[in-house]
């Protein structure tokens, strides 16, 4: 089974968000189960220096292909590489006007820049004669690849053989645009119906995903249930249900060659479930370089996020200064809405020695965070699956979280009866369950053996993606029965 994972960002040659570290490691696990996989993204400004520090070459295959079925006379240029440490090969598709923009977003108009790369993935594998049993679509920027399978290209015998999957990684984020953008497009004015892509006056590229997919999944069961109703069906709940006998939740996986305390060289001391004794070594040097106090005893809690409403920032802001009273260490790593960049650099004013507020970007930092910490905060109002809880127990860092979406799926509530359990958790979205989470994690920390129980619990978890793979075969296959008898 040939399949060509679709995507506007792919770690480590363009990260934005988690859909970069989902896409440039699912398939290299899908290749070791017998999937032929290959992954089709743009050739971003970035993407040349990224390829250089993953030690991945990068050659031009083929100079300028035209896209006919677009109001455009801009051509592309196609490009190979791979994924990192794999033989699963990344075509990269460029055009200076659409993706030579310093970010991954932004600077270029995002809807043209959807439509162009969308269209362009079908002229590539027709140019280089690769033809897929499955085109897997992600979130709303290839919302369009469906739609044009579907239309524009259901009759060329190219792809008449083709199933269409499609991954909602956020409903937050569904690409809502002017309807004029059809024309730029060349998809018919009939398409602009409620049954298709109009939402409310406007188009709606990641419903046309749905609504023109032969399956859909989205990251996690718990999330897919979730998306069905009208609390966190952001005005798509109706479509979803509609479309519920094709739709899965599938939970994401990290990449466990990427992700490995035993040996991960952006750590300073190296562990395992077996023996964890260097964490606390990988703890102290990152209190020396964070500038906190270097007391072995004091619990770091982290949290390594956007600085967004729907990551819990203002249910954290209510009760952080209480937090901080319990004699405990608090890092924060992200960016986002200045509100609490303005709040936190505060609290680090406030609280000099016991807090670390870094309003920034930082991968390595981040790495070093996971593994230091002794606890990783993720209140998130809704989260589709969630990979921070992922890496923080992957490192031996437990998660306190909010029972939603794929965090409810991963994180299981310490039950000191059984022993059982892997973190903390709540689930009425308010300061104060978060409170109560946290001095539960402190209660059992100061409990060295039920602490130490945890750890083991969590580092013991399994959050590979080749057991998340193995679910996304089963997904290809579906959709392949599906399409035979869909259109």
């Amino acid at each position: 089974m040939r399949v060509a994972v679709v995507s506007l960002e792919v770690y480590p040659f363009a990260k934005v968000g988690g859909l970069a570290d989902v896409v440039g490691a699912l398939p290299k696990a899908l290749k070791r189960h017998g999937v032929e996989p290959i992954v089709i993204m743009p050739f971003h400004k970035i993407v040349q220096e990224n390829a250089r520090k993953a030690n991945v070459e990068i050659k031009k295959v083929v100079d300028k292909v035209f896209l006919p079925k677009l109001k455009t006379n801009e051509a592309v240029s196609i490009y190979k590489g791979n994924l990192p440490n794999s033989d699963v090969p990344v075509y990269f598709i460029g055009n200076d006007k659409y993706f030579s923009a310093e970010m991954v977003y932004g600077g270029v108009d995002e809807a043209e820049q959807s439509i162009f790369f969308s269209n362009a993935v079908f002229e590539t594998l027709k140019t280089l004669d690769i033809q897929v049993d499955v085109l897997h679509a992600n979130d709303w920027q290839t919302g369009l690849v469906p739609v044009y399978l579907k239309t524009v290209y259901r009759y060329e015998p190219f792809f008449e053989r083709t199933a269409m999957v499609y991954s909602i990684h956020n409903l937050g984020y569904q690409g809502i645009f002017d309807k004029r953008y059809l024309d730029f497009a060349k998809l018919g004015e009939w398409l602009y119906s409620m049954q298709y892509l109009e939402f409310y006056g406007n188009l709606n590229f990641m419903k046309g995903g749905i609504v023109f997919s032969d399956a859909i999944n989205t990251v996690s069961p718990t999330y897919a249930k979730e998306i069905q109703t009208e609390e966190y069906g952001n005005k798509l709940d109706g479509v979803l249900v509609s479309k519920a006998d094709v739709l899965f939740g599938i939970l994401n996986g990290i990449d466990y060659s990427e992700y490995d305390p035993s040996k991960d060289p952006r750590i300073s001391h190296h562990y395992s479930a077996e023996d964890y004794s260097n964490k606390w070594k990988v703890k102290e040097d990152l209190q020396k370089e964070l500038g906190l106090e270097v007391i072995p005893d004091k619990p770091i809690f982290a949290l390594i996020s956007r600085l967004v409403d729907q990551k819990g920032l203002d249910i954290l802001s209510e009760i952080i200064d209480y937090m901080l009273l319990y004699d405990v260490q608090f890092v924060l790593l992200g960016t986002g809405d200045p509100k609490y960049e303005k709040r936190f650099k505060g609290i680090a004013s406030e609280y000099p020695g016991n807090t670390s507020i870094n309003i920034t970007f930082d991968v390595d930092l981040a790495q070093r965070i996971y593994a230091g910490s002794d606890f990783f905060l993720m209140p998130s109002l809704y989260e589709p699956c969630g990979l921070g809880q992922m890496y923080s127990m992957r490192y031996g860092t437990i998660p306190v979280v909010r029972y939603t979406g794929g965090l409810a799926d991963t994180v299981k509530e310490y039950d000191p009866a059984t022993g059982e359990g892997n973190g903390f958790g709540f689930k009425e979205y308010s300061s104060g369950e978060l409170l109560k989470a946290i001095m539960r994690a402190l209660f059992y920390y100061r409990k060295k053996e039920a602490h130490e129980r945890l750890i083991k619990n969590a580092m013991s978890t399994d959050v590979s993606w080749d057991k998340s793979a193995i679910e996304y075969i089963k997904f290809y296959k579906k959709s392949l029965e599906i399409a035979k008898g869909r259109f």
